[in-house]
């Protein structure tokens, strides 16, 4: 019983040995469990504290940003800039390193958004920035080296990758990603995060080959929708496109040709729709008809970019927008416009930075340009065909180096704009911009030729009081002479000269010579400076004081821009305003950046400027451009100018109306001449029928611009008066008379104050050549009254000779007769005048020397009959004339005596005897002058009369024989005795034919 017991008590659970050792067990396991807990809880607390001091010691040294910083980073993502035409049209974006357009939340399809939420990131809206099961995942795989990495960062870790730190693989940028992503969720909202989100991820190329990022830029380029119009299928391959871009692009970098193999792009593609359908974002059906759908066949087609549609225009704008914001970024800085100016490292450093900025920023840059008569100028400048043959040219080869034959085509360039504003309206920047993409119209600089003469001639001449329209000129040879070089001598087209003309007449005939006499006259005022003033950038210190600069001669040249620009100039009554191409520009917020504002610097007086277009009108209606009224489809008050390069490499024509100017430009890269005459058409014209052609389509667009209706308003000032037009005086009665009156404009500051007095009524004899006054006492037989010039005309205009003089004279002179009188009288020396010596006869033509006495006015002649003594006057001879007198074969005898300017005659000359003369005694001595002679025998004196005359008294003819004719008698001179230098109405010798016939000779 007692074992029992025992072995009862053995076993029973009260048995305290055994309670006792479970007791300790207990203890033993419960504190070895216990040490456990605290050991884990040890090392997971150090493992923690490690980890924290790890991950603390990694984003130590990044700054905490506030909400304004982080706002800044995160919306500063890049985006292309749009340019527009005038009136908020579209022109397409700026050319940038990637294509990108802003666009808000509401404006995204839904099923692009929840494509995104189920590929990137299905906690989206339940996380605080980081899932922390995703970044252990992450982690677990990244030491393990898995060959499967997930991935473990959010939609908002991803938009601070992108937006705030970088790429880079590391820990550092990790650890950083996530205390900013948290820092990121405590400022924005999750539809904020979701949207700045989906406006910077690249997506990979658009049709064109070029880098796209952002869904509207995505939706546009592959699919050629806006992101609000995608499907289901086309969200998910956009959606899909973020994890590969450049693997799951559809288009290649090739000009952006489709791939041949999209099937990467449609395997994701399909994977984010099988996580749409997983996820609850799509039904079953939704996703099978997705899965059908064609991408290839739905891809859009490759759009034409600005750049290649309009080349010129693109990149004009863009380096004038570049141009704007450089002077923003320098003076935002502190800098001004001349320092950049000084400082070219200054300059470039900005430029580059303005280059960035551009085409990164989203700016909106909105232009001048009115689209519908850029694209019709462009269609007219293709489809002209007058500009002239190509020229064959050697170039060297880019590429090779080699040199090589080109054909090198007739470039052209031209440029309008609205005069009040400045506005550029159009402009043609050349034929082709792939065989030569310099911009015609506002790059190329050449002489502006004969458009320089209202410019820097005529209206800076009239604006300092030289001359006015009416202002006379010779138009004669010129010789400048330059010290150190060879002297210059201008000519004319066609190497003419067109006498005295007025300044209207040689602007409109675009005469050469007048352009340079009256620029050097004013060469001393700096008429440079009015260039200057109406903006011409390009002058050169050798254009200083060059004559030839007057007819355009320019060293580096002038842009079709600036040269037009200036004639706007006349057109605003004076005042230069500069033409500009920006309106405005905004930023991606619509906040304007730039706003043009117009400024006006007063070049001429209002006076001038009228002057100036009323001269300019007559070229067109009747000078060098006259053939444009043939040309153009509609009626406006232009006012222009012509202008040729030197040796005819350039053509110009520039006109305004008082809305607009416009002006065009042809020749050849390479400066060479144009062909004077092409497809029957001179080079002057073809340029001109351009300009009409061009000027035509643009008043198709806009007819009241182009065409106003009012014509250019003479302002107060502005008078018109006559003047001679031999001086530009006010005009005398002879002026009148002589048909020599004009009448013009003239501004009332500078009218003609003096009346002419170069033409007076006088006596006058010819000697050697020349024509003297005379005294009262000179014998009226060889003296003639008519309208004589003053010798200081000859001067003025730099001829030497009557004759001269008389070529310069215009048409429509009524007196052929005009004589130019020396300024000294021709005086008596005191003295009877010598005999006559080298009388001599020759046939039947007596002939005698000249008396070597400066004041011999004349000489007459003296015959008797045969068998008679009694010698009459039968013919007088000027000095001036041929000496010698035409007798007949009866016989006769003859003796010639001089006369001087007193009347007083020289002793006879020998005699000579023609024919049978008889060998009766004859008396030498000249018979007395009589008050009669016998009627009806002139030849035969009285027979009672003195056989000489008094010394001093010139022999008396018979009443009706024509020794004397009167003073103002027209002349008759015989055709083999006709004088050389008298006028047509000097006396002539008038007996001399009847010498010949015998009629005084019996």
């Amino acid at each position: 019983m007692e074992k029992k017991e025992t072995k009862l008590r053995r076993y029973s659970p009260f048995n305290k040995d055994i309670s006792k050792r479970l007791g300790i067990v207990y203890q033993v396991v419960s504190n070895l469990i216990l040490l456990f807990i605290v050991i884990g809880l040890i090392g997971i607390c150090f493992a923690g504290g490690v980890g924290a001091g790890y991950f603390a010691s990694l984003v130590k040294d990044e700054p905490i940003r506030s909400y304004q910083v982080m706002k800044n980073e995160i919306y500063n993502y890049e985006e292309s800039s749009d340019v527009y035409f005038a009136n908020n049209v579209y022109l397409g974006k700026l050319n940038s390193d990637i294509e990108r357009e802003e666009v808000q939340l509401k404006d995204i399809s839904k099923h692009l958004i929840n494509a995104v939420i189920a590929t990137e990131d299905e906690l989206f809206y339940e996380h605080d920035g980081v899932v922390p099961k995703a970044i252990m995942r992450a982690l677990f795989q990244e030491f393990t080296n898995a060959s499967v990495q997930t991935g473990g960062s959010t939609l908002t870790q991803q938009l601070i990758k992108n937006q705030i730190l970088t790429s880079e693989v590391s820990f550092d940028r990790k650890a950083k990603e996530i205390l900013l992503a948290l820092r990121l969720e405590k400022f924005f909202e999750k539809d904020e995060i979701l949207e700045a989100y989906l406006n910077v991820t690249d997506f990979g190329r658009n049709s064109n080959g070029r880098n796209i990022a952002g869904v509207q830029a995505a939706a546009k380029g592959i699919f050629g929708v806006n992101a609000k119009d995608l499907n289901l299928a086309q969200s998910a391959f956009i959606a899909g496109l973020p994890q590969s871009p450049f693997r799951y692009t559809p288009f290649s970098n090739d000009g952006g040709k489709v791939k041949e193999d999209l099937e990467p792009g449609i395997n994701r593609m399909k994977t984010v729709l099988s996580r749409m359908y997983t996820g609850g974002f799509i039904t079953e059906k939704e996703y099978n008809e997705a899965l059908k759908y064609d991408i290839r066949a739905n891809l859009t087609d490759k759009k034409p970019l600005p750049v290649d549609t309009y080349p010129y225009l693109t990149y004009e704008i863009e380096d004038r927008a570049k141009e704007i914001i450089l002077v923003k970024l320098a003076e935002e800085d502190g800098y001004t416009e001349d320092d950049l100016q000084k400082d070219e490292n200054l300059y470039n450093q900005y430029k580059t930075l303005a280059d960035n900025d551009i085409r990164h920023n989203g700016y909106k840059i909105h232009t001048t340009i009115n689209k519908d008569i850029y694209d019709k100028m462009q269609k007219v400048v293709a489809d002209y065909e007058y500009y002239g043959s190509d020229r064959t040219v050697e170039k060297e080869d880019p590429d090779t180096g080699e040199t090589i034959t080109v054909k090198e085509p007739v470039e052209v360039g031209g440029m309008l704009i609205e005069n009040k504003s400045g506005k550029i309206i159009s402009f043609v920047g050349g034929r082709d911009y792939d065989r030569e993409a310099l911009n015609h119209a506002t790059k190329a600089k050449r002489a502006n030729g004969s458009t320089m003469k209202p410019l820097l001639v005529y209206a800076p001449a009239m604006e300092l009081g030289k001359i006015q329209p009416g202002s006379i000129i010779a138009d004669t040879p010129y010789t400048v002479n330059i010290p150190g070089d060879k002297p210059y001598r201008p000519g004319n087209y066609g190497d003419g000269y067109h006498g005295l003309t007025s300044i209207r007449n040689a602007l409109k005939h675009s005469y050469n010579i007048p352009a340079v006499k009256t620029y050097m006259s004013i060469i001393d005022q700096n008429p440079l400076s009015y260039l200057e003033k109406m903006g011409f950038t390009s002058l050169h210190k050798n254009d200083y004081g060059a004559p030839s600069l007057s007819l355009g001669a320019l060293t580096t040249g002038v842009t079709i821009e600036e040269n037009v620009n200036a004639y706007t100039t006349f057109a605003n009554n004076g005042k230069f305003i500069d033409a500009y191409m920006i309106e405005k520009i905004e930023d991606s917020n619509g906040e304007i950046i730039f706003q043009h504002e117009k400024t006006e610097t007063n070049v001429f007086t209002p006076q001038t400027s009228y002057l100036t277009i009323d001269m300019m009108r007559d070229v067109i209606k009747s000078g060098t451009a006259s053939s444009l009224n043939g040309y153009l489809s509609f009626n406006a008050d232009w006012a222009g100018k012509t202008g040729t390069g030197q040796d005819y490499k350039d053509a110009w024509f520039v006109a305004s109306n008082p809305n607009v100017t416009f002006g065009t430009w042809i020749g050849y890269d390479t400066p060479k001449p144009l062909e004077k005459s092409y497809k029957g058409m001179s080079y002057s014209n073809r340029n001109i029928l351009l300009w009409a052609k061009l000027m035509n389509v643009a008043h198709e667009v806009e007819p009241e611009l182009v065409a106003p209706k009012e014509r250019f308003q003479m302002p107060d000032g502005i008078v018109s008066r006559s003047y001679c037009s031999l001086t530009g005086d006010l005009p005398s009665s002879l002026c009148k008379d002589a048909g020599l009156v004009k009448t013009d404009l003239f501004n009332a500051k500078y009218l003609p104050s003096k009346v002419d007095n170069s033409l007076t009524q006088n006596k006058f004899v010819f000697m050697n050549g020349k024509a003297f006054k005379v005294p009262g006492s000179a014998p009226s037989e060889f003296v003639q009254m008519g309208v004589t010039i003053s010798k200081d005309i000859l001067n003025r205009y730099g001829v030497g000779s009557v004759n001269e003089l008389k070529n310069l004279l215009p048409s429509t002179v009524n007196w052929g007769n005009l004589v130019i009188i020396e300024d000294n009288v021709l005086s008596d020396n005191g003295a009877n005048p010598n005999a006559v010596s080298g009388v001599h006869i020759n046939g039947s033509r007596i002939s005698w020397n000249a008396n070597g006495e400066n004041d011999i006015i004349g000489y007459r002649v003296y015959a008797a009959a045969n068998n008679s003594t009694n010698f009459t006057k039968v013919a007088r001879v000027h000095a001036s004339d041929t000496l010698g007198v035409t007798v007949g074969t009866k016989p006769a005898a003859y003796y010639i005596v001089a006369v001087d300017v007193a009347g007083r005659e020289s002793s006879p000359s020998t005699i000579i005897k023609v024919g049978n003369y008889s060998e009766a005694k004859v008396n030498t001595e000249p018979p007395k002058a009589t008050t009669k002679a016998p009627e009806n025998d002139p030849a035969k004196a009285p027979e009672n009369a003195p056989a000489k005359a008094p010394e001093n008294a010139p022999a008396k003819a018979p009443e009706n024989a024509p020794a004397k004719a009167p003073e103002n008698a027209p002349a008759k001179v015989p055709e083999n005795n006709a004088p050389t230098k008298a006028p047509e109405n000097k006396p002539d010798n008038t007996t001399e034919n009847q010498i010949a016939n015998g009629s005084l000779v019996q």
